[in-house]
């Protein structure tokens, strides 16, 4: 669909430039005209490689797409029609993507097309969850309710997902940290003691020749490290674009010491909590399994969430697959049975996500006051190793004269 660049004034008299997504120029005056402002000029924009906006991954913020999500349902609640909604909300949002993809679903509206459909030929602006949401709220006449569990399932995603960041966050930094400063001692300090200790002729202890040798391979073959870095992330890319691959990092993920369990508890906490909004919402119970096994953001529960939904299609309930999987524990499972035979899944799915999401905040909170110390120490230890590797010698050579 061709954008167009205005230029308006208002009725306030205050001129105004900007961008507009219409069917043709026709549309387009129609579309200002009927925002009440009167238009100066107007022309398509023509489509170049330096125009094209390239996005690479989400192109909106999570924070923005919340902000989105709240005042939408803030507007319809209050009586605001769809199409002035969306409207207002292309204006006033601080995500050009966001803005740009609105203003074409406001012409969408315009022409009749239903606003869930409007959102769908923008996949990457509005997430699968979104739409189908959207599609049930609208159908089930409850689009105000569809649009407050949005914003309450993104800003709870947005906390979980911070949360576990943050906890990530302190070890990554020390662990780069620790690398640079070993890096740096063996490039720029160690060297400097090697013709002092050639020249003294004297035993070195294992350590310290150890410690020479890592310096001189660095100095002298500093491609090679340079290479094999390269080739451990292009490994590691690779892998993630492999359905084995990323399988077995996701396991790993799952598995590791200390950061499994907060990325197990995150993933149930996201599983939970997507699968309760698409159930309170009226989205068929297998559509909402697919869609959750697509954004559970781990392969492993992902195919434990589809297996569960093999056992529903074959009229076994869903909670008989899950007690099998390692990575649910019995909490989840147990609850997800209640829930069936009580006819009260979303709400016990609700029950589960606050729990893992509370459990979440907690292990973050503790994780940090027991890693500090920890990682300080581990740091202290990689560059106190080096600097003993340089003196031992020197007070071997002093205790003998």
């Amino acid at each position: 669909m061709p954008q167009f660049e205005y230029q308006v004034k208002t009725s306030a008299g205050k001129p105004l430039k900007g961008k507009l997504t219409a069917m043709d120029k026709s549309s387009a005056m129609e579309e200002l005209r009927k925002r009440g402002l009167t238009v100066f000029s107007l022309n398509e924009q023509k489509n170049s490689i330096l125009s094209m906006e390239i996005y690479i991954g989400n192109p909106v913020k999570t924070i923005h797409f919340i902000i989105y999500c709240r005042q939408f349902a803030t507007l319809i609640r209050a009586g605001v029609s769809i199409v002035d909604a969306t409207r207002i909300l292309a204006e006033q949002t601080d995500s050009k993507p966001l803005a740009k993809a609105l203003q074409d679903v406001s012409s969408n509206l315009l022409r009749g097309v239903a606003f869930s459909q409007a959102v769908q030929d923008h996949t990457k602006i509005f997430p699968h969850l979104f739409v189908s949401m959207v599609r049930a709220g609208e159908e089930s006449g409850d689009l105000e309710g569809t649009l407050e569990r949005l914003a309450m399932y993104f800003e709870k995603q947005h906390t979980t997902t911070e949360k576990i960041k943050s906890a990530l966050m302190y070890p990554i930094t020390v662990a780069v940290m620790a690398v640079a400063a070993v890096v740096y001692l063996l490039w720029a300090i160690v060297p400097q003691f090697v013709t002092m200790f050639e020249s003294m002729d004297a035993e070195l202890p294992a350590i310290t020749k150890m410690v020479l040798a890592l310096s001189k391979s660095i100095q002298g073959q500093w491609y090679f490290w340079g290479l094999g870095i390269i080739l451990i992330i292009t490994a590691f890319q690779i892998a993630k674009r492999t359905e084995k691959g990323a399988y077995a990092l996701d396991y790993a993920k799952l598995k590791v010491p200390v950061f499994g369990k907060l990325n197990q508890k995150g993933s149930i906490a996201q599983f939970t909590r997507t699968f309760s909004s698409l159930y309170a919402s009226s989205v068929p119970i297998l559509q909402s399994l697919s869609i959750v096994e697509e954004i559970a953001g781990n392969k492993v529960i992902g195919k434990y969430i589809r297996s569960a939904g093999d056992s529903l299609r074959q009229g076994k309930p869903l909670s008989e697959p899950l007690k099998k999987a390692w990575v649910f524990p019995p909490l989840v499972t147990q609850m997800i049975a209640i829930g069936e035979e009580t006819g009260a899944l979303d709400q016990m799915l609700s029950k589960i996500a606050d729990f893992y999401e509370m459990d979440v905040e907690n292990t973050v909170d503790r994780l940090k006051s027991l890693l500090e110390p920890l990682l300080i120490a581990f740091l202290a230890g990689v560059v106190g190793v080096i600097v003993a590797a340089i003196m031992l010698p020197m007070f071997s050579i002093y205790s003998n004269m």
